[in-house]
């Protein structure tokens, strides 16, 4: 039998020994960022690939490469992996579920503090040298997060991860999901389902943590910011495109919104130039997952993924593709 190709799109740790028991490895070198042509070189006569979720394994890249069946991605969502051209070819695809669950809960409650408490504000203050005793009480003054209404858009794993945080606040917990969860497991995490427009009416706080789709693209825009708080905060710990970028700017600049977090954006790394300017909107660089601990069960649990698939068993987080 033919000794099986094994392509590795990021440099992980221990990756390269743990695959290569199980055919040749191919992995891109350490901080290399492969565009289109460097995943087709590397890919092309490969019969697995271990991919990150920041690598587009589009169409036109499983055209190049006629031996792939399998893709195995290190992240939960898969909006970068054409599925459909997976699904004309049979490729399987797996994901790793529940891996990231505490540690993007953990960054939706930071940034809900530091938007409320202006943590980001006050270290400018401090460091510009505004702080003395004449000035104490002139940087204003910041919101509760305690006993506020924290509306969820999304009420998966991650969700109900954040919702029982939310719970140690007093918080009152409002989700929106297309499938709602059984009235014990609303009752577990003290959370009351609602459509969409009584969500952002009651909300202080807006989270976003649905997965990109067609049916998810620009959830929030113009319409839904309008039915919003001026006193309330959005923050999108989810993928760029389930909001209107330019539509929040409009509702950031015009008071309509209090001030956003935005862990991703569209076009991600690109930011639309008018949310840079304003000093209510606090940016990460879709760091979800940035902990030791949750890279090292990414990885793992993709390699496991992709272990079973090549040697011939159904991987355990085999994502079922459309019809």
């Amino acid at each position: 039998m033919p000794r099986r190709i094994i392509a590795v799109t990021r440099h992980m740790p221990g990756v390269v020994e743990t695959l290569s028991k199980y055919g040749e490895v191919r992995s891109a070198p350490p901080g290399a960022e492969l565009d289109k042509a460097g995943l087709i070189a590397l890919m092309s006569d490969a019969d697995a690939v271990l991919t990150a979720a920041w690598d587009s394994i589009d169409a036109e890249v499983i055209s190049a490469c006629p031996k792939l069946r399998l893709i195995c991605n290190t992240g939960v969502g898969y909006n970068n992996i054409d599925i459909v051209a997976a699904r004309l070819r049979k490729i399987m695809v797996t994901n790793t579920p529940g891996v990231t669950d505490d540690a993007v809960a953990d960054l939706a409650m930071g940034l809900m503090i530091a938007l409320a408490r202006r943590l980001p504000q006050a270290d400018v203050f401090v460091r510009s040298g505004q702080w003395t005793k004449a000035t104490l009480t002139s940087f204003g003054l910041g919101q509760d997060v305690s006993r506020k209404t924290l509306g969820i858009i999304g009420f998966g794993r991650i969700g109900q991860t954040l919702a029982k945080r939310a719970q140690g606040f007093d918080m009152t917990v409002l989700y929106h999901a297309r499938c709602p969860v059984s009235a014990e497991t609303e009752s577990l995490y003290k959370a009351r389902h609602c459509t969409l427009d009584k969500l952002l009416a009651d909300s202080d706080f807006v989270v976003l943590l649905v997965p990109y789709s067609t049916a998810t693209h620009h959830i929030i825009g113009a319409e839904q910011l309008k039915k919003m708080k001026p006193s309330a905060f959005l923050l999108n710990i989810a993928r760029g495109g389930v909001v209107d970028d330019e539509a929040l700017a409009v509702a950031l600049k015009s008071g309509a919104l209090a001030g956003a977090a935005l862990d991703c954006v569209e076009n991600e790394p690109n930011i639309h130039p008018e949310l840079l300017e304003l000093p209510n909107v606090i940016f990460s660089p879709h760091i979800g997952s940035a902990t030791p601990g949750t890279r090292q069960a990414l990885v793992s649990m993709s390699t496991q993924n992709l272990i079973a698939g090549i040697t011939g068993q159904t991987p355990p987080n085999l994502i079922p593709l459309p019809d």
